[in-house]
């Protein structure tokens, strides 16, 4: 009966690859049985095949190297044990973490589509339940860049930055508003997502009834369209009732084309009494 296979032998026994094998030797994870001293040629025996196998059983538990190695200094079926309890925690936190991974990719996809499909410049009414925001109350000039607000905003409520793609808002004051005085906004916010882990000081935009508009362009280019939705409050005889919400459904974080940013502006009313 053959007792020594070559590498080779070995990685088709075992459907491995070659190099796969010789990082093993390498850590030492799997050495040789016999090394030919003049040709370099690695033989494995049978009594070898045991632990191979093992060790590609933990690996398709997708046990990290380490611990296969620190299993074999000291193996025991206790140790076995509680290497297989230790791997089935990580694998639930893992699924926990692809499931929230999955359900934000699966929140900015309907978000992100819905952009995409924008009926631009038309005004329409929605109602709209508390949501909550993580808010930094400061005047900001019109013309000021956001990424710096973005940053304080960040820093003082201790936010990841991966948070703010496509989720990030400013406020107009409801005064400036109603005199349409639209140089400054009175703060910038980020929506908050249960996935986030927010452990933060929180605030949350009032629940209302909204009129809304969309348009191309940054927050610079919103005059028009508070104008749009100014007039339109009018007629249909309603107030404004809190600070307008502006938030940029496509920027600089989704394209390189200043022609397809999209923003939303929201404005919180009520029937005139």
């Amino acid at each position: 009966m053959k007792e020594l296979f070559t590498i080779g032998e070995i990685g088709r026994l075992f459907q491995m690859n070659i190099r796969t094998l010789r990082y093993y030797d390498q850590i030492g994870l799997l050495r040789p049985e016999k090394v030919d001293l003049k040709t370099g040629y690695r033989f494995y025996s049978t009594k070898q095949f045991e632990r191979l196998n093992t060790i590609k059983y933990l690996r398709d538990l997708d046990v990290p190297i380490e611990k296969i190695i620190r299993f074999f200094e000291n193996k025991d079926a206790e140790n076995l044990m509680e290497l297989l309890e230790e791997q089935r925690e990580d694998i639930q936190l893992m699924k926990s973490r692809l499931d929230r991974i999955e359900r934000k990719l699966e929140r900015r996809i309907t978000q992100l589509s819905d952009a995409l499909s924008s009926k631009l410049y038309v005004i329409w009414e929605v109602n709209i339940p508390k949501r909550k925001i993580a808010f930094l109350r400061r005047e900001i000039p019109m013309e000021e860049d956001l990424e710096y607000p973005i940053r304080e905003l960040e820093q003082i409520r201790h936010l990841e930055p991966m948070m703010f793609l496509g989720k990030v808002g400013v406020s107009v004051a409801k005064e400036n508003v109603v005199r349409q005085k639209l140089g400054h906004f009175s703060g910038i916010f980020v929506f908050l997502e249960q996935e986030d882990n927010y452990k933060g000081a929180e605030e949350y935009l009032q629940e209302s009834l909204y009129v809304a508009i969309r348009y191309s362009g940054t927050h610079r280019e919103a005059g028009e369209s508070y104008r749009k939705l100014l007039q339109y409050m009018e007629e249909k005889q309603y107030e404004c009732t809190g600070d307008s919400i502006e938030i940029t459904l496509i920027d600089s974080g989704f394209t390189n084309d200043l022609e397809k940013y999209i923003t939303e502006i929201q404005i919180p009313v009520k029937k005139k009494t």
